[in-house]
């Protein structure tokens, strides 16, 4: 299996210039909590949910005036498309982290990649629940 047989597809991105309140709710829409950050037809970050409620919400930040880029981590994780999924795996677990951007060959965003999607769609509970379990040591 590669990436792409598992990944979440049609991913969405924001431009840092949208407010927290516009990112909150594209994720309430969608039922995600993970939003990649692109501007100039470059990925430049990724927000998180958590991202909003820990540095935002938390500090009493108003969403409707603070910036996806004053929250964001800044710089992108990746794999691509055709990386064999065991490759991916051993990355999310390096990089202590549960999603993965998937790029094609042309550097280009054509998906998302998850824990979620790992254990719904890959058919292998023993390296899920490992996987797991090495990214919840962070």
């Amino acid at each position: 299996m590669q990436a792409k047989d598992v990944m979440s597809r049609k991913p969405e991105f924001l431009p840092p210039s949208a407010t927290l309140k516009q990112a909150a709710d594209q994720m309430r829409t969608h039922d995600y909590g993970f939003i990649p950050v692109g501007e100039n037809d470059r990925l430049i970050g990724a927000l998180t949910d958590r991202d909003i409620a820990i540095k935002a919400v938390a500090e009493g930040w108003d969403p409707n005036k603070k910036t996806v880029r004053e929250v964001m981590h800044k710089g992108v994780y990746f794999c691509l498309e055709d990386d064999p999924l065991e490759k991916v795996i051993q990355q999310m677990e390096k990089l202590q982290v549960r999603r993965l951007i998937v790029l094609n060959k042309s550097k280009r965003m054509t998906g998302i990649i998850s824990l979620g999607d790992i254990a719904t769609k890959s058919r292998n509970a023993k390296l899920c629940y490992e996987l797991a379990e090495a990214v919840s040591h962070h």
